[in-house]
């Protein structure tokens, strides 16, 4: 037994050097080379997402509400013009640190659609906190056409429903540090990866280069934000940077509101697990200690 875990030990060791090498060598090709290999394997994205230390990272990470803040006030003025987020319940917001008069006056920028009324009819009315963010267009077809023929995903999942699979051996290193930041790896490196095509690579009309989508080496939307474009009120940099980590946290918060809860209950389970076996180990050497072999 000893032996075999010996030899898996050693093959995870040798796999994560082969790993790191042919990363290595990967980085060090041209970005054109990785278009033209990921256009005819058809596998995206040309470049792994980047790396970002989330606050809410790890088994004991917790969401910063200032980020959140920020990251909400950054969909506001600039998402939502196109995104919409029909899962997110506006009365959620008190879970940043908003009040309940706060979040009343927030949902009253907003009017929704109801009905029918006494006469069949519907009609719009001021959103309460119980309504949901409303979607900026009426139907999947409007938004398409207002937006080259691709509808805008719904935002409501996106940091949990985007991510990048992390190859082998990285993903058990995964398992232990409990990573589940890949949606806003993601999203971080999206924002933040526009750039012109390199040398002798085109890509279709109406679209723009960025090695970190998954699904072609261009996509439909624009750059959709850049340095400057949102004021922030707490004196934080007002650059792409920060504006791109603080929409994917916002985002991850959204998909996730309870992230924080579930870590708590997982880490006193795993406390109670490890004190349940060690009594069950300690009963049944108690036992056994009677009975003659």
């Amino acid at each position: 037994m000893k032996k075999l875990l010996a030899s898996l030990l050693l093959a995870g060791v040798a796999a994560g050097f082969a790993s790191t090498a042919a990363l290595s060598q990967e980085h060090g090709e041209g970005l054109a080379e990785k278009v033209e290999h990921a256009a005819k394997v058809g596998h995206y994205p040309i470049l792994k997402p980047k790396h970002v230390d989330w606050s809410f990272a790890g088994p004991f990470g917790k969401y910063d509400k200032g980020q959140l803040q920020r990251g909400l006030k950054v969909y506001t003025e600039v998402c939502a013009a196109c995104h919409s987020m029909n899962l997110v319940a506006f009365r959620t917001l008190e879970h940043l640190g908003y009040s309940e008069e706060q979040v009343k006056t927030f949902a009253a920028n907003y009017e929704v659609e109801d009905g029918p009324n006494d006469d069949g009819e519907m009609f719009t009315r001021t959103a309460v906190p119980s309504d949901h963010f409303p979607a900026p267009f009426p139907n999947e077809q409007a938004a398409a056409y207002a937006n080259n023929g691709a509808a805008p995903p719904d935002m409501s999942l996106l940091a949990k429903a985007r991510g990048v699979e992390r190859g082998f051996p990285t993903f058990l290193f995964d398992i232990f540090t409990q990573y589940q930041e890949g949606g806003p790896d993601y999203i971080y490196s999206l924002l933040t990866g526009y750039q012109e095509p390199p040398e002798g690579i085109a890509v279709p009309e109406g679209t723009h280069f960025n090695p970190y989508f998954t699904s072609a080496a261009s996509l439909a939307m624009a750059q959709p934000i850049s340095d400057g474009q949102v004021t922030y009120d707490d004196g934080s940099p007002e650059t792409l940077d920060q504006y791109s980590k603080d929409i994917s946290a916002f985002l991850m918060y959204a998909a996730e509101p309870h992230l924080e809860e579930r870590k708590s209950t997982g880490f006193m389970v795993m406390i109670f697990l490890l004190v349940f076996t060690a009594l069950l180990y300690l009963t049944k050497k108690s036992i056994f200690s009677r009975i003659e072999h």
